[in-house]
């Protein structure tokens, strides 16, 4: 079988995403998973290395508007394309900076164009600052929004978050708190329900298994604490029942994820952001993963941040990184 090619990009260059990108790439077994391309700056993964405290040989590759000249899959080390988007004695480790966030900008439009024209099939990136990004000019709440409209992408998207095989998306996301009922509407619900169920059908699960969230306590408690589970969310989980979607639902959100963690339920659509978050990342904060939903290949990162308090100090955990490139490795496989 043809390996699927991964498209590495570090991140925030203050962040622990170098490091991270040179502890995973130690390993033979996820450096061999692969035809991966490391997308920046040469001084950027030497600098994860010296973080790191470990080494891999870089391949330089030759590009011309974004396009390889020759296969670039082909000879010996991990293939690199150095785009040169900082000076080295621009970068600032643990610090919030124009250049930083410039330069990680860069390198994802670097990397989502090698993507949408075929060279890759997936990207991996180390974790942003959103700081940065603003500051560098991202125009959108989060880099999800920011890939969408740069790639020409109109319908539903989401970000969904798995660890451990459980996967949630969301119906609302990076909103305030108190705009959440606006947004809980059949549309999105159904749209919600759907990339979830797309998204683990593309990881290679024949029929996932689905449950819905409810908004209220103990799911309204038949209408004394709401109705948005009488009116809304009850009523489009029937409906799509009756597209034959293996979902369920609405379910109290303080047990939803008990039903996940023995088992039972592949993905949970949670309503608003905090309500997937929070259990999953007591779940395993160090192995959560971020898969970018609705952009059209996968995207996958940890679901972690930069970790402006440990970067530098080579004590960044690879666990998320590693789960990161397994999915995405794992969804090129499955890709329908």
């Amino acid at each position: 079988m043809t390996k699927p090619r991964i498209g590495i990009i570090p991140g925030d260059p203050g962040g622990i995403g170098p490091e991270l990108i040179a502890k995973l790439l130690a390993d033979p077994k996820h450096a061999q998973a692969a035809d991966i391309l490391l997308i920046g700056d040469a001084h950027l993964f030497m600098q994860g290395m010296k973080q790191a405290g470990t080494e891999y040989v870089m391949r330089d590759c030759a590009f011309e508007d974004n396009q390889p000249t020759s296969d670039w899959t082909v000879g010996d080390g991990i293939a690199h394309y150095n785009t040169q988007t900082i000076a080295e004695d621009e970068v600032e480790i643990a610090t919030v900076s124009l250049a930083n966030g410039t330069s990680a900008l860069s390198n994802l439009n670097i990397a989502l164009e090698l993507a949408r024209d075929g060279v890759i099939d997936a990207i991996t990136f180390g974790p942003f600052n959103k700081a940065a990004l603003i500051e560098a000019g991202l125009g959108h709440e989060d880099e999800l929004h920011y890939m969408a409209e740069f790639l020409g992408v109109e319908h539903y998207i989401s970000e969904l978050n798995t660890l451990d095989g459980i996967w949630t998306s969301r119906v609302s996301s990076h909103i305030a708190l108190k705009d959440v009922p606006a947004y809980i509407d059949q549309h999105r619900i159904t749209e919600a329900v759907h990339l979830i169920d797309t998204t683990l059908r593309r990881s290679g699960l024949k029929r996932p298994r689905l449950s819905v969230a409810a908004l209220n306590p103990h799911a309204g408690d038949n209408g004394n604490f709401g109705r948005e589970e009488i009116d809304v969310i009850a009523p489009t989980v029937e409906a799509l029942q009756h597209e034959q979607v293996n979902v369920d639902g609405p379910w109290p959100s303080d047990t939803v994820f008990l039903k996940a963690k023995a088992g039972e339920v592949d993905g949970i659509i949670t309503m608003y952001h905090d309500q997937g978050q929070i259990a999953l990342k007591l779940m395993g904060f160090d192995r959560g993963v971020t898969v970018q939903g609705g952009i059209p290949f996968p995207v996958t990162t940890p679901a972690h941040g930069t970790a402006f308090d440990i970067s530098g100090q080579g004590k960044a955990d690879v666990k998320a990184m590693t789960a990161a490139f397994d999915i995405a490795c794992n969804m090129v496989s499955n890709w329908q």
